[in-house]
């Protein structure tokens, strides 16, 4: 039986009657969920709450979104100017969720959430639109097959599902780990298209402490339920920075494992991480100070931070670590006017105090402090 269709089947039992086999324990905010239709609640197979990651306004992206849970938590988070889009392959699935969007959009004031069929892998190809395709224009020969695979690419370029660029947060719970393991960089690929620049990930999934063996990867059973499909959590930090991601954390690791199997432990993690803005580097005359306690620290782009040196940094990088990290780092603009030039500084290089003196510094003290 191929991944896919094992990952269908279970998944559609679940959405029949509750799984309990498919869930880990999770806390989630209970005022937010005290307005969960039940079904709703108990057909939700996850293992994290990226939901907490929901910002204000946010375009919301749920990958997997099965009963619909995270994303009506997060309609809620959103509020009236932000929006959720769950995306799910499982008819069943998204028959459940739709079926409460308007009991949903009567609790929280609007209809902020939409379900869209699709593969996560594939975020461009809406396969409700290929359903009605097929059904008028049916594959029966080698013809019918190239028209059709003809009609797919210009559909994924003239009317994809997810945009380029058109996401603030992708969010996804115990889903990742069900993709094929040929298509694991192809969906990592997707979701840095479709976020934004300067937009964020919380993706909530399984991971191993060691390497699946294969022969743990060819039981069908143990990959649907979200065991042998697990990357080791090395594997699955490293693949976010290699697609281009920044600020790669592993915001939560479960100290317990969900599960031991032929003694591999695994155990349910949160990733956050953002993609860049992708503006150019020049250098406006900033320095950046790290507090420490390290003695010094290293960045996703190849520079280094001495602990109390100031150092060069182009405005681009300036802005991103005050944005994310104003606990870690103190900034200083320069004093006067300083005529910009496109320049990234060689790694560690120091600014001049006398070039920041008397600028303005922008900080978030980390614990008091006395002037």
């Amino acid at each position: 039986m191929s991944v896919e269709k094992s990952v269908l089947e279970r998944y559609s039992k679940g959405a029949e009657s509750v799984q309990s086999s498919l869930c880990c324990p999770v806390d989630y905010d209970s005022e937010l969920m005290s307005i969960l239709p039940q079904e709703v609640v108990d057909k939700d197979y996850g293992c994290g709450d990226p939901s907490r990651y929901v910002q204000k306004g946010d375009v919301v992206l749920d990958l997997g979104s099965g009963s619909g849970k995270i994303c009506y938590i997060a309609a809620q988070l959103v509020g009236e100017e932000g929006a959720v889009i769950g995306v799910d392959m499982n008819d069943d699935m998204l028959s459940l969720a739709r079926s409460y969007q308007s009991e949903m959009a009567s609790r929280i004031g609007s209809d902020r959430v939409s379900f869209r069929k699709a593969h996560i892998q594939d975020l461009k190809l809406d396969l409700e639109v290929v359903d009605r395709y097929l059904t008028d224009h049916p594959v029966i020969n080698s013809v019918d097959l190239s028209r059709f695979d003809t009609w797919k690419f210009e559909q994924r370029n003239k009317a994809p599902l997810v945009a380029d660029s058109s996401v603030d947060l992708v969010v996804s719970n115990c889903v990742l780990n069900l993709v094929e393991e040929s298509d694991k960089r192809i969906l990592l690929e997707e979701i840095f298209r479709v976020v934004r620049p300067g937009g964020r990930v919380a993706i909530s999934d399984i991971v191993s402490d060691a390497p699946v063996p294969q022969r743990l990867k060819a039981d069908p059973a143990l990959w649907s339920g979200c065991i042998s499909g697990a990357l080791q959590e090395e594997s699955f930090v490293n693949a976010f920075t290699e697609v281009g991601f920044q600020g790669v954390s592993l915001a939560k690791w479960d100290a317990k494992p969900w599960q031991t199997v032929e003694g591999l432990e695994f155990r349910s993690v949160t990733v956050t991480a953002y993609k860049g803005k992708g503006t150019e580097c020049i250098d406006r005359g900033h320095a950046v100070i790290y507090r420490g306690p390290f003695s010094q620290v290293n960045d996703d782009d190849g520079h280094y931070y001495p602990r109390g040196q100031r150092i060069a940094v182009c405005e681009r990088t300036f802005e991103a670590l005050l944005d994310r990290y104003p606990e870690n780092f103190i900034g200083i603009r320069p004093h006067g006017e300083v005529e910009p030039k496109m320049w990234c500084a060689s790694a560690g290089t120091r600014r001049p105090a006398s070039e920041t003196r008397g600028g303005e510094h922008r900080s978030r003290e980390s614990s008091g402090g006395c002037c």
